[in-house]
């Protein structure tokens, strides 16, 4: 079975609301969401970035915002900032979770490629603790304090914005191009990611945070789960000028399994079949390369295609890539090989 190595996903959200049983929920299952432990294994899920995030009191998969997201044209007003002081709890809450999937012995917390590496070979989860939407890192010193506590990836904002910088609103059809810029603490903050090795996520930054990032940072650019703006033109998807941006730096994009995200009618409908996300990798190998292209699938964050309903179903996406013509060297590579490269380099070990 080939491996997977998964940009992006929500699974800590479950264990937090399962409460005294989320460990029970990753060994065993509840049969709800899309990840547990028996499931990884069945789909070759050998480990990925699981999301620290703060939930807005209304989000996207409230049912207005659903019925408005099924019916196109849309534009949700971005939530309101959080204040750091009611997201610090959640936070802590849900690292505290991620740690207890560690202590079962399953699931080791990566701090490294080769981490990476030996949590595989052990057959053990290797998770990246990563945080999406950073409104419980108050400043520098907080950052470092994450650091030392396992953090390696994060992204500035989810779609609000924070002390950092703006995020995109959930908005079909629409330019990433909304909102300012990065603040200058969020322009400090892509200095000292570089300085950590810390991994800078793009994935929901608008367009002038993007290219304020693309020309402080000094590591490769990397967007975790993201597809293509001239395929499905959603405010979340990525243009062809970012998409050449993130090429010059050697950079990665991780493809969102989310519908619709990868709808060209940008309807929050299961996907059917697998033509529309094997457009979106033709063209993000057009401009990424072999080496530039992944998988970020949202699980447990999103609604997923028809026939990739959850992890397990990982095998099936990958025998439709080796049946849209793909080799078996690529298939690998953006199943796990890239993923793994990238972090070497941006984490230097």
């Amino acid at each position: 079975m080939i491996p997977v190595f998964d940009g992006h996903n929500d699974f800590i959200q479950r264990v937090v609301a399962a409460g005294q049983n989320g460990t029970k929920v990753w060994l065993e299952g509840d049969g709800t969401g899309h990840i547990d432990l028996p499931r990884a294994k069945q789909g070759g899920f050998v480990g990925g970035f699981f999301a620290i995030w703060v939930p807005s009191p209304a989000g996207p998969n409230d049912d207005d915002a659903i019925k408005m997201m099924q019916n196109p044209p849309f534009n949700m007003p971005l939530p309101a900032e959080i204040p750091h002081d009611q997201a610090l709890p959640h936070a802590f809450e849900q690292a505290s979770a991620l740690l207890s999937l560690e202590r079962t012995g399953t699931l080791n917390i990566v701090k490294s490629a080769a981490d990476i590496r030996d949590s595989i070979a052990a057959d053990q989860i290797a998770a990246i603790m990563h945080m999406e939407g950073i409104e419980a890192i108050r400043d520098m010193d907080a950052l470092h304090l994450w650091y030392a506590a396992g953090l390696r990836s994060l992204g500035p904002v989810w779609s609000r914005p924070t002390r950092y910088g703006e995020g995109v609103p959930f908005a079909f059809p629409s330019s990433p191009d909304t909102g300012g810029p990065l603040t200058d603490l969020g322009k400090a903050l892509v200095r000292e990611c570089n300085q950590l090795g810390v991994m800078i996520d793009l994935s929901h930054l608008n367009e002038a945070g993007f290219s304020d990032v693309a020309k402080l940072s000094d590591a490769p650019l990397v967007a975790s789960h993201s597809c293509a703006h001239a395929i499905s033109a959603s405010s979340r998807n990525l243009t062809d000028r970012q998409l050449q941006v993130i090429a010059e730096s050697r950079g990665l994009v991780g493809l969102n399994f989310a519908s619709s995200f990868l709808r060209e009618d940008g309807k929050r409908l299961p996907l059917e079949e697998f033509d529309t996300m094997m457009r979106h990798l033709d063209h993000l190998l057009g401009f990424l390369g072999e080496d530039g292209v992944a998988l970020g699938s949202d699980f447990d964050g999103a609604l997923m295609p028809r026939d990739l309903s959850e992890v397990s179903a990982l095998p099936v996406l990958l025998e439709a890539m080796a049946e849209h013509g793909y080799g078996d060297t690529l298939v690998r590579k953006i199943a796990s090989e890239n993923w793994i490269n990238l972090l070497e380099r941006t984490w230097g070990r």
